[in-house]
């Protein structure tokens, strides 16, 4: 049968396949559209699935807030070409719409479909990495940031007790300036307490060697050695550790921990970090 330019212009304009892909699948299809789409979409999904071991190093950090909801996602692909592509950054808007109108708390198969569908137009290697759904308590203030390139998205809620102190808006933007910090710093712990001891015995074993390598050292007497060897424990510790960091908007060196009591201090209440949740791309 004849197969119109003006069918395979319409058939091109919904799957964003190419002219002659269009024609071929509609004449296979015997003009039926939906029969075509779906061949199209068979021998997209076919091709990406040769695609799958291809490197995706861009993409985009999403987040969306609604109520006392909030939704982050990680959406990575092969170029900064498609990442900044118009229907991209649709898609992945419309990934985070969904987990939270449907209470979505993790990447599900449903979601990572969406992106699918838009893979197998683009004939990019794609991937829903990962996703989380934020609740947010009343007594606790969240801060969002999402850097310049888009790449590194996070969030932060502190605890504010008595609740109603979460209104304040010194606590607001304190909330937005621990993001910050976050993103500049990505420190790996939130405190010191959360440093699994199989790591700091792997640290020291690193200074131990760094120490006996050293002759002047190495001379010192053990006493001395064992001092040494924590103090550069602690420092490690301080520098990887949120709350031990210096603040990224110190005005005399204070630490977060310090700037979070400060803030407490002059709004009358108690602040605490409820959640940190810090999505770099590719991390």
């Amino acid at each position: 049968m004849e197969i119109k330019a003006a069918d395979v212009k319409a058939l091109r304009d919904k799957t964003g396949a190419g002219m002659m892909e269009c024609k071929k699948a509609l004449t296979e299809c015997n003009g039926d559209e939906e029969a075509a789409i779906k061949l199209l979409k068979e021998k997209g999904l076919a091709a990406l699935e040769k695609r799958a071991e291809r490197a995706t190093k861009e993409g985009r950090i999403f987040i969306k807030l609604e109520g006392s909801k909030l939704v982050i996602a990680e959406l990575t692909c092969e170029t900064d070409f498609v990442a900044n592509n118009a229907d991209f950054i649709a898609c992945g808007e419309k990934i985070v719409a969904e987990a939270m109108a449907k209470n979505i708390t993790s990447v599900t198969d449903e979601l990572a479909e969406l992106l699918k569908d838009f893979a197998a137009k683009t004939r990019e290697n794609m991937s829903l990495r990962r996703l989380e759904l934020v609740e947010i308590p009343s007594d606790c203030v969240m801060g969002k940031y999402v850097h310049s390139d888009n790449k590194t998205g996070v969030v932060v809620l502190l605890k504010a007790d008595p609740a109603d102190a979460a209104a304040k808006e010194e606590i607001k933007t304190l909330a937005y300036d621990c993001c910050l910090h976050i993103a500049a710093f990505t420190p790996a712990y939130i405190q010191q307490s959360d440093v699994p001891q199989s790591y700091i015995d792997e640290q020291k074993g690193i200074f131990k060697v760094q120490m006996d390598n050293d002759a002047k050292v190495a001379a010192k007497p053990e006493n001395v050695k064992a001092g040494i060897l924590q103090g550069k424990v602690n420092k490690h510790l301080a520098e990887i550790c949120f709350m031990d960091q210096v603040f990224v908007k110190a005005e005399n060196g204070e630490t977060v921990a310090k700037k979070i009591e400060a803030v407490a201090k002059a709004n009358g209440c108690k602040l605490s970090v409820a959640k940190v949740v810090s999505y770099v791309l590719g991390a």
